[in-house]
């Protein structure tokens, strides 16, 4: 089997605590470099869900602020109202 060599240039910290992570699991970067893009082909894609930094997918969060402007367009509107207490919220809910 043919090897190439692959330069990667990455944050320092990053590759600190990757490193530090992976000596924990016994390998070193390179190895973990290896495995991860063997998954790669494997799984023909990412190997995992990418998230942002809120614990999320894209799609999701983009689903939220589609959400969020509904409800807002809503209120703007007067189509749905807002409640000042949990209590007022309460007595519209028992309505």
């Amino acid at each position: 089997m043919q090897k190439e060599l692959l330069q990667v240039r990455l944050n320092t910290k990053v590759k600190k605590e990757a490193g530090k992570v992976l000596s924990s699991l016994g390998m070193d970067l390179s190895t973990g470099v290896r495995i991860f893009l063997n998954q790669v082909v494997l799984k023909k894609g990412i190997p995992f869900k990418i998230l942002t930094e809120n614990g999320f997918t894209n799609e999701q969060e983009d689903e939220m602020l589609r959400e969020i402007a509904e409800v807002k367009r809503l209120y703007d509107s007067g189509e749905r109202k807002g409640f000042d207490t949990i209590e007022e919220l309460h007595e519209e809910l028992l309505k």
